[in-house]
């Protein structure tokens, strides 16, 4: 974060060599749902690189099914943001190059016409930053299913959200589904391979 943070002064100070300074082919995503664990982003999208938390205002986090249709791959409703004013939707900044964009749009399922990008201004460290986003199109609101839930929940802890955000996200009701998630299995297994290698350059 301090590093961000002298990132984002000396952006603000010296803009056009901070623009220079920066990889012309990348840009940032905000994350909000499933993608703020870094090993569920990068399954498809290995270039991510977290920068910071950062703070969306006056929308709110809510879950559902684009036109009321479930998930086939989570089995229940997926995150999505919404316009509300006061509330605040926590999340993660991740810079990505550009080569990442289309994938990112394809998990996304945008041009399928679930999900439409847009930019939106988050805060972090005081400072604004413009990134890119995702909001459901038709959303019909839906609970989320356990598995799903905990992807989030565990996104959230590794990032350092802070802890009242996390019990807000714990708190929020599942549809007790039971059944088995393929992305699941590969979400575990990168898990795991993410742990060891962590615990490897520690030795």
């Amino acid at each position: 974060m301090l590093l961000f943070s002298l990132f984002l002064h000396f952006l603000f100070l010296f803009p056009s060599e901070a623009a220079d300074s920066m990889n012309q082919a990348s840009f940032l995503y905000f994350a909000y749902g499933s993608n703020l664990l870094k090993e569920r982003l990068q399954l498809e999208n290995p270039s991510a690189k977290a920068l910071c938390v950062a703070r969306l205002t006056d929308h709110k986090l809510v879950f559902g099914n684009h036109r009321g249709l479930p998930s086939n791959r989570w089995h229940g409703g997926v995150a999505t943001i919404e316009h509300s004013s006061g509330e605040d939707v926590l999340g993660v900044v991740w810079e990505m190059n550009i080569d990442d964009l289309e994938s990112l749009d394809r998990q996304e399922n945008v041009r399928s016409g679930i999900y439409s990008p847009v930019e939106v201004s988050v805060w972090a460290a005081g400072q604004k930053i413009t990134c890119r986003t995702y909001i459901m199109n038709s959303c019909v609101y839906a609970s989320p299913s356990p598995q799903y839930l905990k992807v989030i929940v565990m996104g959230a802890e590794q990032n350092g959200l802070p802890e009242d955000y996390q019990k807000k996200l714990r708190s929020i009701q599942t549809n007790n589904y039971e059944g088995t998630l393929v992305v699941m299995d590969e979400l575990e297994k990168a898990v795991k391979k993410s742990r060891k290698k962590a615990n490897h350059q520690s030795d």
